[in-house]
């Protein structure tokens, strides 16, 4: 079974129903005990940083995934979702992550933002999610990211003026800086391949 974490912040319905496409057992919930049970968590996300980690610290999903990834299941962050499992967001004031993966989130350097609209991606060597799709464009709806590689993982990245990380792949962490549930065949495509390693 797949939980997509509930905390009030993320498309949780289109997020469900693309996950409906490539896995039967789906489930929308903020019980601790749910997503324990589940074989993999999905960290939704979108707004500001400082707001989402509020909004988890406020039923505890911060501990929800800490449990999750101490139990070696798998998690699969989304947009703000997975700007908040790093160690810092400077999204008007400087906010703690989750910081289950090292890193921090900074403004994008380029002259025109948000960044909005479908972009490709130049996928990192060894990638599992990006196997097939590696030419493939995502869409994208943020002004904040990723700017340096992590040292231990998979790094995909994205040109929108500078490079950023807009994907990363660590031992039972992945998450993507786009979001696959607005991207058509090639996001579904990359929800399927996240769902075959689980």
């Amino acid at each position: 079974m797949i939980a997509i974490l509930d905390y009030g912040s993320g498309n949780l319905r289109s997020a469900e129903k693309a996950f409906k496409t490539v896995s039967n057992q789906v489930l929308v919930s903020s019980d601790p005990k749910i997503c324990a049970s589940a074989d993999a968590l999905v960290v939704p996300g979108v707004g500001a940083f400082k707001a989402c980690v509020d909004q988890l610290l406020s039923i505890k999903g911060d501990q929800i995934i800490k449990n999750h990834l101490a139990s070696g299941k798998k998690i699969l962050g989304i947009c703000v979702g997975m700007q908040i499992l790093f160690s810092k967001g400077f999204e008007k004031q400087e906010s703690n992550g989750l910081a289950v993966l090292p890193g921090e989130i900074k403004l994008l350097a380029a002259k025109i933002l948000p960044h909005i609209g479908w972009n490709t991606v130049n996928a990192g060597l060894g990638s599992k999610l990006f196997k097939g799709i590696e030419n493939e464009s995502f869409y994208f709806v943020h002004s904040y990211g990723l700017l340096e590689p992590i040292a231990q993982g998979i790094n995909t990245t994205t040109n929108y003026e500078s490079n950023f990380v807009s994907a990363v792949e660590s031992e039972n962490i992945s998450a993507v800086q786009f979001h696959p549930e607005k991207s058509g065949q090639a996001g579904l495509a990359l929800l399927k391949n996240w769902v075959s390693n689980l």
